[in-house]
């Protein structure tokens, strides 16, 4: 069986060959915090090295979101501390970007099952993973410019890679929400299913690819991952991109009228 340790953010099971993550803040749509996306990183590596008896992931959100990206007022701290010139934030991509990098390199094929909204880094981590199925219900986003930031978590390559720049443009310019047709028509997702359908949907095709020889699955998806540019040369291309602009009056104006609930006023410093 396997065996992740305890989680306070996220859970975790197993079912035959297919390991099940849920990411679980759902009062806040499962927003990733650090401690969160620490927690996700440590169980990637138990899964990955449990090949092959967990030979495909399924990662969904409990409640009504999938994941709603990177938490706001995580943001809002650590910019009002001025804590966006601790080495952690500004010297490397945050361990929330690194997750993109960490899911194409891990043994398994991942499955994400779309349960709802997934904006920001959420987006990142359904556009990461290898097959995506999603409820009725389930939004796409691209969200960074509203937040001051530059797509990241891979967003700004893999959106372009699965639907064409002029969609990558068009979602990341405008910041706006998409419906589950929409991503569907524009290749971003596999498939849409009814709402209370979409975890089966996904551990059902998880035990599909699980019946095949873990080897030559394995081998399938590090030969398929060259389809895109180099993960972490984009991660690092978007955080450089972001360090410039982290410390702005700009920036904190957006995660402050954020948790404000008002209309934002931006001057362009």
């Amino acid at each position: 069986m396997l065996s992740v340790g305890s989680c306070q953010y996220i859970d975790v099971r197993q079912q035959e060959y297919v390991a099940i993550i849920t990411l679980n803040r759902p009062a806040r749509l499962n927003a990733i915090t650090w401690d969160m996306a620490t927690e996700i990183h440590g169980v990637l590596d138990c899964i990955d090295n449990a090949f092959p008896a967990i030979r495909a992931v399924v990662i969904t959100g409990e409640g009504r979101g999938f994941c709603s990206g990177a938490d706001v007022s995580d943001m809002a701290k650590r910019l009002n501390n001025r804590q966006a010139n601790d080495s952690n934030v500004t010297d490397q991509p945050s361990i929330t970007m690194q997750l993109a990098p960490h899911f194409r390199i891990i043994s398994q094929p991942i499955i994400a099952a779309i349960n709802g909204v997934a904006a920001g880094a959420g987006l990142g981590v359904a556009l990461a993973s290898d097959i995506r199925i999603a409820s009725t219900e389930a939004r796409v986003g691209s969200v960074f410019v509203k937040r001051s930031l530059v797509p990241d978590t891979g967003v700004s390559q893999l959106i372009g890679a699965m639907a064409g720049p002029g969609i990558a443009y068009e979602m990341s310019l405008t910041g706006n929400i998409y419906d589950a047709d929409w991503a569907l028509a524009k290749g971003l997702i596999n498939e849409i299913v009814p709402h209370n359908q979409v975890t089966i949907r996904a551990i059902d095709l998880a035990n599909q690819i699980s019946s095949n020889p873990p080897l030559a699955v394995k081998a399938t998806k590090q030969l398929m991952r060259n389809i895109y540019p180099d993960l972490q040369q984009i991660i690092e291309a978007e955080h450089e991109a972001n360090r410039d602009i982290h410390g702005s009056e700009d920036r904190l104006e957006a995660v402050n009228a954020f948790l404000e609930k008002r209309e934002p006023k931006f001057i362009g410093k």
